[in-house]
């Protein structure tokens, strides 16, 4: 990781196989990378979803069985990963979003105490 990357701050989740085939844990370490070297991803890989929060985006992985989504934030200094899940309906779980803005909201009220 350069000097300039962000780093990845894992507050709920995790990419790996099992559960995620090879290709598409490799899918999202390259999207990963992309994001924290900078590079700003949209559709068909990254949409907003400022339902949760500001900044916060939906990363999309293809499987061979599923489709993988991570929930995450661009910071300034991080990118914040809030969730992890396999998505099997067009609208995201009213849960997940709820649990996203938990998370985000203790992240960001840890990082006002500092």
């Amino acid at each position: 990781m350069a000097s300039s990357d962000k780093p990845l701050v894992w507050l709920k989740g995790e990419v790996r196989t099992p559960p995620f085939s090879s290709n598409a844990r490799i899918e999202a370490g390259v999207l990963l990378r992309h994001l924290q070297q900078g590079v700003a991803l949209s559709l068909p890989h990254s949409r907003p979803m400022p339902v949760i929060g500001a900044r916060c985006h939906e990363l999309r992985i293809p499987d061979e069985t599923a489709t993988w989504r991570l929930i995450y934030r661009i910071e300034p200094d991080a990118i914040l990963i809030l969730e992890v899940f396999s998505k099997k309906t067009r609208e995201t779980p009213d849960e997940v979003l709820t649990q996203c803005k938990q998370r985000l909201r203790q992240y960001l009220d840890v990082i006002k105490e500092r």
